[in-house]
């Protein structure tokens, strides 16, 4: 969509009010438009139904100042962003307009943000997502993305992890978010329960990297929303009580080429992998440390990030190791689609647009590269990494996370200036709130935040 055409801003306006009729027929008497802030706080307008076309042709104000707020909704400053001034234009992408079952006379889309001159914001995150998308189509490569959430339902309940015994605790509950998700045309491969009490995880089928990103979105939105029905809270903190396992936000992206071709199956390559996915991975593998501001973005995400509990605390990678950062899944051996990655070290704190861009966006580099400049996986690491004594841990917390982000010239150059700026101003901001917190204190202050 180009909102600064007449034309396209027409044909919005014209698809706008053909939806806006469809909606209200199915009852449908307002429309969430959301977008993600820097904080990975989803943040919302809403209008009626029958301002839709309106919406479509001339956006919703927003301040650019939300690029710059904080979990805790303060405000810091950046050198391009901050203050009162300003106003951007919020448009609603009508392909992903969904009515939402959990919600009823609710519909959503996901936004893009522009400049009141039609001109795309440089800190719209989600255009960011889709720029590094298409510098991978540049290079012949498809990625698909897909993302494991995992929440905790309070009050918790009974039951052992992964037990059935807690599925039929809450099996009405399970019943009305598998209805609810699949009335909204989401796939999901499973859920089931997870390790923390009153924990449980939905896992979604890849997409292309935006689309997983809108998924996730609705996914989470969906999940609160069946939650609340029943009369619980459903938190997706990194920590939702300090000293127990947290919630993840795991990333699983596969590569493909257009018209077939899987560089996860190449027969004469050391782990199945062609050449450019090896490097694809391991330039991801070099930039965590950086990759963890973005990914694991609150001061709670390393209460998370701890030895021996899964989370992926160590730079490196194994074969189905789930206890390295980066886990390679062969897949079925049969199946020539089959084969990805997942990156564990991420958690529902980030901005899933920021993460799908940030990891295209330092596997591309590694493309570019190949494996002739080093840009090649070490050999894989087998068992604890912890037990091993030699492997490098990832950022120990979100001040050391942050300092790595600002100095990869890799993810600078990707993000712009203006985005890379506001990302850091919040990181550092989130960072000096909770300098003296103990991590009780940092579990209570962002347990609900997210």
């Amino acid at each position: 969509m180009e909102p600064g055409t007449s034309a396209a801003r027409e044909r919005q306006r014209l698809l706008a009010r053909q939806e806006a009729a469809r909606l209200s027929a199915e009852g449908v008497r307002a429309v969430a438009l959301t977008f993600v802030d820097n904080a990975g706080i989803t943040r919302v307008k809403s209008v009626p139904t029958a301002r839709l076309a309106h919406a479509a042709h001339r956006g919703v104000g927003m301040s650019p100042a939300f690029d710059v707020f904080t979990s805790d909704d303060s405000i810091a400053a950046s050198p391009h962003l901050g203050g009162p001034d300003g106003d951007l234009r919020l448009f609603p992408d009508l392909d992903l307009l969904t009515i939402l079952a959990a919600q009823p006379g609710w519909a959503w889309a996901p936004v893009d943000r522009y400049d009141q001159q039609g001109v795309p914001h440089p800190a719209c995150q989600r255009q960011f997502a889709r720029r590094m998308t298409a510098l991978a189509a540049e290079r012949g490569l498809e990625p698909l993305m897909g993302f494991e959430t995992e929440w905790i339902v309070d009050p918790p309940g009974s039951g052992p992890a992964y037990g059935m015994a807690r599925v039929v605790e809450r099996s009405e509950y399970l019943l009305e978010l598998h209805d609810a998700l699949a009335a909204q045309r989401i796939e999901v491969l499973q859920i089931h329960p997870e390790y923390s009490p009153g924990q449980f995880e939905v896992s979604t089928a890849p997409a292309d990297p935006v689309r997983a990103a809108d998924q996730l979105i609705l996914v989470r939105e969906t999940v609160r929303a069946v939650t609340a029905r029943h009369g619980l809270r459903a938190s997706f903190a990194p920590a939702f009580t300090a000293g127990q396992v947290g919630n993840g936000c795991h990333l699983h992206v596969g590569l493909r080429r257009p018209g077939g071709g899987n560089p996860h199956r190449d027969p004469d390559r050391p782990y199945g992998l062609a050449a450019d996915a090896e490097a694809f991975l391991a330039a991801v593998l070099r930039s965590l440390p950086a990759l963890c501001a973005v990914g694991a973005p609150s001061p709670a995400s390393y209460l998370r990030l701890v030895p021996s509990h899964w989370a992926g605390p160590y730079r490196c990678w194994g074969v189905e190791n789930r206890e390295t950062a980066l886990r390679l899944v062969p897949g079925d051996p049969t199946d020539p689609d089959d084969g990805h990655a997942e990156l564990k070290c991420f958690d529902a704190a980030a901005n899933p647009y920021l993460v799908v861009g940030a990891v295209l966006a330092a596997g591309l580099a590694g493309v570019d590269a190949g494996l002739e400049a080093g840009y090649a996986l070490p050999e894989p690491v087998r068992g604890d990494p912890a037990a091993r004594g030699d492997q490098e841990r990832l950022p120990a917390s979100l001040t050391e996370a942050a300092a790595h982000f600002e100095r990869d010239d890799v993810l600078r150059e990707a993000f712009g200036e203006v985005l890379h700026g506001a990302v850091l101003a919040v990181r550092r901001a989130e960072a000096k709130r909770f300098a003296d917190s103990t991590p009780e204190e940092i579990a209570d202050a962002t347990r609900w935040s997210y």
